[in-house]
């Protein structure tokens, strides 16, 4: 602050440093003058204007340095008060400024909450012509036609289902409701959805559960399975996906392991980042980037550690680690 101070004051350095020189430089020149009858009222200006300067110093800069360490976060009421015209200057532009762009951010966070309010009404909406196709897909005899309308209809119901959570998701601490969910339970709910999927790829699913219940959120616990599963399903073209379930350190673990193409290593690091898809597979038109960047994110919502690990061409292993039993009073008070 004092480099900044003596630069923004250089000009009446500068000026007094000028005006001594000349009155020396006269003196100089004037035999009748002699250095010791200027010198003295010099070295005094001298010291007297050092002695302003300091004075100075702390008057102008203690304004800027509560400004330079206030947080932009903070309440408009704790700016530093200005005491001089041009300090109360740039006190009210600060606030006006302020006020502009809380003013602006208002609006705009009112328009996205319209936005994703007719967002989620649309999708809504959308769900009951899609349960009624489902309802005329079925009553179809040809076996080919069949199985490519449902396949084609799962995928529509996925997305839509994924659009409706990830607007949820700003509001899934308000949402929870922890409770004892049955693993057995929900895993079957969401396998006989991808059912006809898995028939038409030739995947079998294998489960192996010694843990069978769980202290989570059944709602968001289904729809974190879901993405897991989708995706199981989505990269394995043959071979089997296994779901275990079992206890390690205290820790209830949800597994699910399958065959398929699994993840490049320069990949890994990148998989929750929010539209990701792949470097090696990068031209995949399916792939979205947001399956595993939501199920990440209702992950942390319900306290549940995911790890994924894979190697490519040999398949990929979610793990989803429960929290511990002691955790479980805290969880069960949101």
């Amino acid at each position: 602050m004092i480099r900044r101070y003596l630069k923004e004051r250089g000009a009446w350095i500068s000026f007094i440093l000028f005006v001594h020189g000349l009155i020396l430089f006269i003196a100089y020149l004037d035999q009748s003058l002699s250095l010791k009858q200027v010198g003295y009222p010099l070295l005094m200006t001298v010291i007297l204007f050092c002695g302003f300067l300091i004075y100075r110093y702390y008057k102008e800069t203690s304004f800027y340095k509560q400004l330079e360490q206030y947080d932009q976060y903070e309440q408009l009421s704790d700016l530093p008060d200005g005491e001089t015209p041009f300090e109360e200057v740039v006190e009210t532009a600060f606030e006006e400024q302020r006020s502009h762009l809380s003013q602006k951010y208002i609006e705009h966070r009112r328009q996205v909450d319209h936005d994703k309010d007719e967002m989620m009404a649309w999708i809504h909406e959308v769900k009951t012509p899609l349960t009624t196709m489902s309802l005329v897909i079925d009553r179809l005899d040809d076996k080919e036609t069949k199985t490519a309308l449902q396949n084609e209809w799962l995928r529509i119901h996925l997305l839509l289902d994924q659009q409706l959570y990830q607007k949820r998701m700003e509001f899934i601490e308000n949402d929870l409701y922890m409770e004892k969910v049955e693993l057995e339970r929900l895993l079957y709910e969401e396998i006989r959805t991808f059912q006809n999927w898995c028939m038409q790829k030739g995947i079998g699913i294998e489960l192996e559960l010694h843990e069978l219940m769980v202290q989570s959120d059944g709602k968001w616990l289904s729809f974190l399975v879901r993405q897991l599963l989708s995706n199981a399903i989505k990269y394995t073209h043959s071979g089997n996906i296994y779901i275990r379930s079992y206890v390690k350190n205290e820790q209830t673990v949800l597994e699910i392991r399958d065959e398929g193409k699994g993840i490049a290593e320069q990949d890994l690091p990148r998989i929750f980042e929010k539209g990701f898809t792949s470097t090696t597979l990068h031209n995949e038109q399916s792939a979205t980037g947001m399956g595993l960047y939501l199920a990440q994110k209702v992950a942390d919502g319900l306290s549940i550690r995911l790890c994924i690990r894979s190697t490519l061409n040999e398949g990929t292993t979610a793990q989803l680690l429960f929290p511990r039993r002691n955790s479980f009073i805290e969880l069960t008070s949101m």
